[in-house]
């Protein structure tokens, strides 16, 4: 469960967020939608402790994250697996190292990393790819690779920073199939993005900010062009694009 109460960052006199109040459940499937700038990336920060709230709490998994030590802010972010839009993959690390790096980093046994990766790669279908390196694989196969290495660990929660940015429509629903099996396992999943025909068409609970302040939260959310996308500025004598 994640629970943020009356959550305010700024950043000088610039808002991040203000008095963000959000719970989510475990196992649900979570769209963070809004313009540019809005408080999207502020609020991922905030869960992950990368910055501190000004005023408010945040409860993750039976604890306030704002109160986190020094010594259990690692323990913390390892308990939830994050894709980047960029993948992130280690370019001189094989398909199967970069997977496996994610339980190297946690110092799990060798015999169970050996048995786990094989069969994470295959779940996101990657396997026949297991020895190539990044540059020898396609976009979208980086990105399940990402994804493999995001889940390694059995997250509790994945948050996934808009993981379609970068693909072909055809690939990026590859992508969003995949989220949506590892949310059916149990996952829960917190996906920022931009993109009107993924939201509409998965049907799942939208949360817009904008402004850093919370404008809607719905369960079976659409995409609303007036709240979500960038404002439209329209210049004397100029046609809008």
């Amino acid at each position: 469960m994640i629970e943020f109460k009356n959550i305010t960052k700024r950043y000088g006199k610039n808002i991040g967020v203000e008095n963000i109040s959000i719970r989510i459940e475990d196992g649900e499937f979570v769209f963070l939608v809004g313009p540019s700038g809005s408080g999207k990336s502020t609020f991922v920060k905030l869960l992950l402790k990368l910055i501190d709230a000004d005023r408010g709490g945040i409860l993750y998994n039976g604890y306030d994250v704002t109160k986190l030590t020094a010594r259990k802010i690692p323990d913390h972010r390892r308990s939830m697996g994050i894709v980047f839009q960029d993948f992130s993959l280690l370019p001189k690390k094989t398909v199967y190292e970069n997977v496996a790096y994610a339980m190297e980093i946690v110092q799990r046994p060798k015999r169970t990393i050996e048995r786990q990766v094989p069969q994470v790669l295959e779940l996101v279908g990657v396997a026949d790819s297991a020895h190539k390196y990044p540059h020898e694989i396609s976009i979208g196969e980086q990105q399940r690779v990402a994804v493999a290495r995001a889940i390694m660990n059995n997250p509790k929660v994945l948050i996934a920073d808009e993981p379609t940015g970068n693909l072909d429509p055809d690939t990026g629903w590859e992508i969003m199939r995949l989220l949506d099996q590892i949310n059916r396992r149990g996952t829960t999943v917190l996906m920022v993005t931009h993109s009107r025909e993924i939201v509409n068409a998965m049907n799942k609970r939208v949360i817009a900010i904008r402004d850093g302040r919370l404008v809607r939260d719905e369960l079976g959310g659409l995409y609303h062009p007036e709240e979500d996308d960038e404002p439209v500025v329209h210049t004397e004598g100029a046609l809008p694009l």
